[in-house]
């Protein structure tokens, strides 16, 4: 029971984040301030000064390290969850404050955190569909999706405090009002990683090796990172990473099968569409407002509209899968193709961009006009009865342009 204790102990993530050489440090007088923009990095580069408004260009102390201040006040939880102490700030009004010995470490930790956001899922995820290969992308989706959810579950019913500041340097808040166990970055990161690697060593020519090291390094940046930025305690991280190998591995002998099923059942559309749903309806109650039920219904909503445009497209006849023998080679990454791969990126992005701006507009009027409410309110769209049916149908609708549409634009365009 103290091994437990002492993996979920904050001193053990301050001692890993001084190791890294990210420290603590009360700023005083004119020192240079970066503000942090919760999990962004440097807020667009620049840094203000203190005592003044005006906003000057990055500079170094006089020691060659880069003094930080985190933001906070600007991302607190209407309910106050994440600034008394519930999740590990202990000082509702202080603004944490640290200093970079190592940049190098830095930088990585900041853009692995960031391989565990919203944009990486939006951007990889239709990369795989649109560049690469659907039949891989379809169990990246499904994989993802079970874990992610599992893993938003467990936070909310288990109701375990993050890391305490002091003695951890907090380097996001927007996450703050969430519970920590376990890490969802952990397990997103390792079931994308290692679903990539086993639906892909048998499927196309390459050393098993050089993959086996590539999921294991992705996995482990993403999972440290969460230590790095302060957000998980160790047992956090492990247990995140434990669970998902526990989802993986009792299931990768049935993904054919649930494949097949999923594009020829006559049943998908109705199951892709109301299971979701009543999954994020019925998502479990706190006392207060938490992001992770929004979140999980973000990502259930892309799992249905997804769902739903593969079995629209197998319909269709239009699989888009790889020509030729099994195993496939690797398609050559000459300048051709990086083009192509652009133009399409571009192409979709702007697409599904345009798509979740009209769809959201429209939900929220909708739901506005029927409940008699300004959903201009950031209060009315914490609401369950508007947040869940807002999010639910302009993710899906995402999910379902994605795989839908945005091929057919491209054969339109001649990008196939």
């Amino acid at each position: 029971m103290n091994f437990f204790n002492d993996l979920q102990n904050s001193n053990l993530v301050a001692s890993f984040q001084k190791c890294c050489g990210l420290f603590p440090e009360n700023v005083a007088g004119n020192e240079y301030l970066c503000n942090d923009k919760g999990s962004g990095a440097e807020s667009n580069g620049r840094v203000q000064e203190q005592n003044k408004n005006d906003v000057k260009t990055l500079k170094e102390s006089t020691d060659g390290d880069l003094r930080h201040r985190s933001e906070s006040s600007q991302n607190e939880n209407s309910h106050g969850n994440y600034r008394n102490g519930i999740n590990g700030i202990v000082d509702k009004k202080s603004s944490p404050k640290y200093v970079v010995k190592n940049r190098f470490l830095y930088c990585l930790f900041r853009f692995a955190a960031a391989l565990g956001q919203e944009v990486f899922y939006i951007t990889f995820l239709p990369c795989t569909y649109w560049n690469f290969d659907p039949y891989v992308c379809r169990r990246l989706v499904g994989m993802w999706a079970i874990v992610m959810y599992i893993g938003q579950v467990s936070k909310d019913l288990l109701k375990w405090p993050r890391p305490f500041s002091p003695p951890v340097v907090k380097l996001e808040t927007r996450v703050d009002a969430e519970y920590g166990m376990p890490s969802t970055h952990a397990m997103a990161a390792t079931s994308i990683s290692f679903t990539f690697l086993l639906c892909t060593m048998h499927r196309y020519k390459y050393p098993f090796e050089l993959g086996l090291v590539a999921a294991v390094v992705l996995s482990a940046l993403v999972s440290l990172s969460r230590l790095y930025t302060g957000m998980h305690t160790v047992l956090d991280v492990i247990c995140g990473v434990l669970i998902t190998a526990l989802v993986m591995a009792p299931t990768y002998p049935f993904w054919d099968v649930f494949d097949q099923l999923q594009l020829t059942s006559p049943y998908t559309p109705v199951f892709a569409v109301v299971v979701p749903f009543l999954m994020s309806y019925y998502y479990p109650r706190l006392d207060h407002y938490s992001p992770t039920r929004g979140d999980t219904t973000t990502i259930l909503g892309v799992w249905a509209g997804c769902t739903f445009g593969f079995w629209i497209n197998f319909q269709l006849g239009e699989t888009y899968v790889p020509t030729g023998a099994m195993p496939f080679h690797l398609p050559p990454v000459t300048l051709a193709a990086l083009l192509l791969a652009c133009a399409r990126f571009l192409v979709g992005i702007v697409v599904l961009v345009v798509t979740r701006h009209v769809v959201k507009s429209l939900s929220l009027q909708a739901l506005g006009a029927w409940f008699e409410v300004s959903t201009k309110n950031t209060e009315v769209r914490h609401r369950l009865e508007i947040e869940v049916p807002y999010k639910f149908v302009t993710y899906s609708s995402i999910g379902i342009v994605a795989t839908v549409p945005v091929p057919m634009i491209y054969s339109f365009l001649g990008l196939l």
